[in-house]
């Protein structure tokens, strides 16, 4: 059992300590205590931290599921790209709290799309190392690409916002034309229409990545509509965004609680 450190011996301190222990345990079991046990010679009020914010306040709230959480954080952790030690975590507690490898894999090629080929690959590798690990066996899922992405892509767009093509034209036609071409051609019409990931949780990835990225509001606000399009509420939605405040800081979180109130008063 991993020692339980506090500053003060309250009983209020000490249940939402034991409270976030609980749920550390839950969500990533041995792999969670392993990184808290690293920090104990050097900071082990980070330790704390961890359990009473992370865990004690933030996870064991009820308005999302921990699967739903851990897509999120996944796909946030994915996004930078060089946070493969906790990235590797996550992944084992989303496997822990229900997620398929199918899914995972997913996440890591949505996120291709909004952080970069390399944060995918990283992110792909790191999951590959979490298999071996696991001894998962793992046949991998290879989508025949075929010359309807266009249609395809643009079908789903109009599923998520009605009229945001021409909106997107109007902006990317005087100066990048073929942009518009590739985002509806790759990001919906090769990645989207993709199967073993549902749509609810493709919006919960992307909204917690683009609040981790903290530079793109418009894109953020069009997910969080999208999220509201395919089924999410706006407290699935809000608590994905608060959830962030822990891998990205209350800067981020509270950006992105700004644009979500923007959307759900304009929707």
């Amino acid at each position: 059992m991993l020692k339980i450190v506090l500053n003060r011996g309250s009983a209020m301190e000490s249940e939402k300590y034991q409270k976030g222990w609980d749920k550390l345990k839950e969500v990533d079991g041995n792999a969670g205590k392993v990184v808290l046990e690293s920090l104990n010679d050097i900071a082990p009020d980070l330790g704390r931290f961890i359990i009473e914010y992370a865990f004690g306040d933030i996870y064991s709230r009820g308005t999302t599921s921990l699967k739903q959480k851990e897509v999120a954080v996944v796909a946030a952790l994915t996004a930078p790209g060089n946070v493969a030690p906790q990235l590797k975590v996550h992944i084992n507690g989303a496997l822990n709290v229900g997620c398929s490898v199918e899914e995972l894999v997913e996440i890591m090629l949505q996120m291709s799309v909004y952080c970069g080929f390399p944060s995918a690959i990283n992110g792909i590798n790191v999951l590959k190392e979490v298999i071996k690990d696991r001894g998962i066996v793992f046949e991998p899922f290879c989508e025949k690409s075929d010359d309807d992405r266009f249609e395809v892509g643009a079908e789903w767009l109009e599923k998520l916002e009605e009229g945001h093509i021409p909106e997107l034209k109007e902006k990317l036609d005087p100066i990048a034309p073929d942009m518009l071409n590739f985002i509806i051609g790759h990001a919906y019409g090769s990645v989207y229409r993709r199967k073993n990931l549902e749509a609810s949780y493709r919006q919960i990835a992307t909204i917690a990545t683009l609040t981790v990225k903290g530079t793109a509001q418009p894109q953020l606000s069009f997910h969080i509509k999208a999220g509201l399009s395919v089924g999410l509420s706006k407290e699935e939605i809000i608590e994905t965004i608060i959830l962030m405040s822990v891998y990205a800081g209350f800067p981020s979180a509270i950006n992105g609680i700004n644009v979500a109130k923007e959307v759900f008063k304009n929707p």
